[in-house]
């Protein structure tokens, strides 16, 4: 169409030499026009690639199906989910005669499995934790259907990782490890796994989002999923998500399911998330060599810093991690780092979330000593802390405590920004039921519609700390006048510690009305 349109066009405005060069920027519009034409034509468009057969037939035999006897020790604590099926059997046998477990009272032996890879020759496999949880009996098998026995080397609930060992007579293919810190969003990745029993699955996608939070049974402060868009499925856990070099940049882990929960016993519908091989390699490489692992602890509780605590305290912009307490005899408490500090460096990595800090504390090897940059009082300052062991955590089932009546208050109170605040004396101390090492200032009400009610204080909440520096109070009346004080100085926000009943202190910032 548009060569004849020219060819008719040509004798005509070719008649003078001046009418020639009146078409120069036509004719250069018109190749321009073709060119934008030809190279977003999909023909031309960057394609994936054209078949992963070679390295699905490579990678397979490093991946191996894990099957489990689970004991289900009532009824509903885990017989009521989709559990994969065991190695061999049909997809359909749900529908078509197969039995299902035992629903009555008292100890049942369930069959469940997962998916696993092989890291040396000699036969140790990574899979995750929730596959070999509570299993009575675990058996790795192979690509060629050798099935072997397994043992537990050593398992990290925090990051739903496990260890298995073999015992094999001749050496195993074993995976390479990649690097999941250069993995892109957009980069294809292929998930290789268990799905439903059916072993040895191959599925691609790409990665469709970095350091993933999830909230869940495997939700924790240290890993940062990778998601992925390459089908995952109830039987996929454990299994490895290889790069387009055959790299294990990810543990396929968990899946979001239609209902926007997240676990491993869901449908598909196109979000997955691996645990980093970043994270991974290190935790492994620990429960190999200890049978758990060895994290660096520094001993202090945190909290995420807000816009209002950054304006509060002088910094600026929101950053850091700010230590919210400081546990006795801790590595923190010896280097003096005190409730309010707010942690920006931790050695030459910059700090701009709590999860960071998590991550980066744990990764640090034990009895290493290491720089902090903090925040304190108005400006930076340089603390050195010793890293030390973190122990597993016991964890204590909080009662609910009965409050007090809505009458319950003291003769000495007060009344600021919505708060009624009363002396920590042993009447207030019994009506809140708060524990003898708790000082501070109570709370005895709170207005409906104050700052301090969205921000979730409430009726026997105690106020430990107050103001920038974070002076200790045990008087309402000068809770008062340090609000006072701070709205003299033109500051919009006043800083402050709240112990909550039952719970960790927190720091908060209440915005001062006019």
């Amino acid at each position: 169409m548009i060569k004849a349109k020219l060819s008719i066009m040509t004798p005509h405005l070719l008649s003078s030499k001046n009418q020639f060069f009146t078409l120069v920027p036509f004719f250069s519009t018109l190749l321009f026009l073709l060119a934008v034409l030809f190279l977003a034509s999909p023909t031309q468009a960057k394609q994936g690639p054209s078949s992963f057969a070679g390295l699905a037939k490579e990678l397979t035999p490093m991946v191996v199906n894990v099957s489990t006897i689970l004991v289900i020790k009532s009824r509903g604590e885990r017989g009521r989910e989709a559990l994969p099926l065991p190695p061999g059997s049909s997809p359909f046998e749900e529908f078509f005669g197969r039995p299902m477990p035992r629903q009555g009272r008292g100890p049942r032996r369930v069959p469940s499995g997962g998916s696993g890879f092989i890291i040396s020759p000699d036969g140790y496999i990574v899979t995750n934790n929730h596959v070999i949880k509570d299993a009575e009996e675990i058996t790795v098998i192979l690509h060629d259907d050798t099935s072997l026995k397994a043992k537990v080397v050593g398992r990290d609930p925090k990051t739903d990782l496990a260890l298995l060992k073999v015992e094999t007579k001749r050496p195993l293919p074993v995976i390479r490890w990649g690097d999941s810190d250069t993995a892109k969003v957009g980069d294809w990745v292929l998930a290789i796994g268990n799905p439903f029993g059916l072993g040895g699955s191959v599925t691609a996608g790409i990665i469709s989002a970095r350091a993933r939070e999830i909230k869940g049974p495997i939700s924790g402060p240290y890993v940062d999923f990778i998601q992925t868009d390459a089908p995952i499925n109830s039987g996929n856990s454990g299994g490895p998500m290889f790069n387009m070099r055959g790299q294990v940049v990810g543990i396929n882990s968990a899946i979001l399911s239609p209902r926007g929960e997240f676990g491993q016993n869901s449908g598909n519908i196109g979000i997955g998330f691996a645990i980093p091989s970043s994270l991974a390699k290190p935790v492994i490489a620990q429960l190999k060599q200890y049978g758990h692992t060895r994290r660096g602890w520094l001993g202090v509780r945190i909290q995420e810093v807000t816009p209002e605590m950054a304006e509060s305290l002088g910094m600026g912009r929101p950053r850091g991690a700010m230590i919210a307490s400081v546990l006795d005899d801790s590595p923190a408490a010896k280097a003096k780092l005190l409730p309010g500090d707010v942690i920006l460096r931790f050695a030459d990595r910059e700090i701009d979330t709590v999860r960071k800090l998590s991550r980066v504390v744990a990764e640090t090897g034990v009895g290493k000593n290491v720089n902090l940059e903090i925040w304190r009082a108005g400006k930076k300052k340089s603390v050195k802390v010793g890293i030390g062991l973190m122990e597993e955590e016991q964890v204590a089932e909080a009662k609910e405590k009965k409050g007090p009546s809505k009458g319950a208050t003291s003769k000495e109170g007060a009344k600021v920004l919505g708060l009624s605040l009363a002396l920590l004396n042993s009447d207030t101390r019994e009506a809140f039921n708060l524990p003898r090492d708790v000082r501070g200032v109570v709370i005895v009400g709170v207005d409906e519609n104050s700052a301090a009610m969205k921000k979730g204080i409430r009726r026997g909440d105690v106020i430990t700390l107050i103001g920038q520096d974070h002076e200790e109070v045990n008087l309402p009346k000068a809770v008062v006048e340090k609000v006072e004080k701070t709205r003299k100085a033109g500051k919009k926000f006043f800083f402050l510690q709240v112990a909550r009943r039952g719970g960790e202190p927190r720091f908060l910032a209440l915005r001062i009305e006019d």
